[in-house]
């Protein structure tokens, strides 16, 4: 487990989980919602790997991104006008948007139509994925059915998980809410789940 604190991420920490990224490694990390598991997007065996440990089928199940700033997202998903403000106003923050993906998009996402995207308000997460230079897949550490202190906790994330990832993220305690999600692919923003961010 790597302590990083959130105020100020220690660049040489940073540039360490940015490799272990780079290699094909999962890492554990904090968001400003839950912590979440993640890879890097040009990873596909990450992917999978991070899908599997998630239960999720990556062909049904909408996959997202956690991208660095608004420009990183218009390289791998399509942003009109109107989405864009509201991108701007609501970004960095508590929010998954849904988005019609780009063809820069790996091979994974290129059946879909749709990528949710995140730049959640934590430096850690966005320092990495600053240093890597490209999206991170994210999935959160939520269980649907209850929420148990394992999110939260980094030390009980450790006990859980410290098998099946390369390396865990201790930034602190975690929230306990996910993030609001948006759907943005239609003519009005609709949020399909409430969460901890509010619209603007």
């Amino acid at each position: 487990m790597l302590k990083i604190y959130p105020e100020n991420p220690n660049p040489k920490a940073i540039t360490r989980v940015a490799e272990i990224l780079r290699n094909g490694g999962i890492v554990i990390y904090p968001t400003d919602t839950v912590y979440a598991i993640g890879c890097d997007i040009f990873q596909p065996r990450a992917v999978e790997k991070v899908c599997k440990l998630r239960g999720i089928d990556p062909q049904k199940t909408n996959l997202s991104l956690i991208c660095y700033d608004l420009s990183n997202i218009s390289e791998y998903a399509k942003v009109d006008n109107a989405t864009f403000k509201l991108l701007k106003h609501n970004l960095p923050g508590a929010f998954t948007f849904i988005l019609h993906g780009s063809n820069k998009l790996p091979k994974l996402f290129k059946n879909r139509k749709t990528v949710g995207i995140r730049v959640p308000d934590n430096n850690i997460i966005r320092a990495l994925v600053k240093e890597l230079g490209n999206p991170i897949l994210t999935a959160s550490l939520k269980d649907e059915h209850s929420m148990s202190e394992y999110e939260t906790d980094p030390e009980l994330l450790k006990e859980k998980y410290r098998k099946s990832v390369d390396l865990i993220i201790n930034g602190g305690f975690g929230g306990i809410v996910p993030s609001t999600i948006v759907d943005c692919t239609g003519n009005e923003p609709v949020i399909v789940r409430e969460g901890a961010g509010v619209l603007v």
